[in-house]
């Protein structure tokens, strides 16, 4: 028997008709979606009419899903997998799953489409050739000594970030990268969308007088690093 196939199907981040042709086409096709919330899934499916079967597929049951998945595609089903918002995998579920297909020899098929760090990073204004992707801080333990390990980076460096950490987050990376240039999207695509540029401090001074709202991604400016030239031929 043939086996199916695994799509990793992007989704839009906030407007909508950010979608492909092609990921509609291909949500139609298969056999059974896996949603990170079938609430927050619906009305982008309604509004495709997109009538696949869809399953719960999220952080807390994501082994014993991709366990039913990995069955499913063995004996033929084509499956997709879709985030709540952007490209699956990226900080949201899919990893076991897509590495376990890869294992079983079952072919993996990504349909590309939008993403919530490029979109941040090409707003930023900032060098795009070179940039790391962080996700999220961790929210105690480890966070100060990665933000040590970003002091000295040279890339454009992206996190992401709720919007009850805003404040502590700016006044984190205040203390221990400086005060660097940032822009930081909010809600991005969608009807209030938003890019606040200047120095961290600056961004930080508003954020403590207006609340944030929605989710932010972060793009830090990368500080320059200056390297010492070495006459590899210097005597000590």
């Amino acid at each position: 028997m043939e086996k199916g196939k695994l799509y990793i199907v992007a989704t839009p981040i906030g407007n909508l008709e950010d979608i492909t042709y092609r990921a509609i086409d291909t949500l139609k096709s298969v056999d059974i979606i896996g949603v990170e919330d079938t609430r927050h899934s619906a009305p982008l499916l309604s509004k495709y009419n997109i009538s696949t079967p869809t399953v719960s597929y999220f952080e807390y049951n994501e082994i014993k899903r991709s366990e039913e998945f990995i069955r499913l595609m063995e004996q033929g089903k084509n499956i997709a997998i879709i985030s709540d918002a952007g490209t699956p995998a990226i900080n949201d579920p899919g990893y076991r799953l897509i590495s376990e297909a890869v294992t079983r020899e079952i072919q993996v098929v990504p349909i590309p489409g939008p993403s919530s760090v490029l979109t941040a990073l090409v707003g930023s204004g900032f060098p795009t050739d070179r940039f790391t992707f962080e996700g999220f801080l961790p929210k105690k333990k480890g966070r100060q000594k990665r933000l040590e390990e970003l002091k000295t980076e040279e890339r454009t460096i992206i996190i992401f970030e709720g919007p009850h950490r805003v404040e502590k987050t700016l006044e984190d990376c205040l203390q221990v990268l400086g005060d660097r240039d940032v822009a930081i999207g909010r809600e991005m695509t969608k009807l209030y969308e938003e890019f606040h540029r200047g120095k961290i401090s600056e961004v930080l001074e508003y954020f403590r007088h207006e609340k944030p709202r929605g989710e932010f991604v972060f793009v830090i400016k990368a500080e320059k690093i200056k390297k010492e030239k070495v006459n590899k031929y210097a005597k000590e």
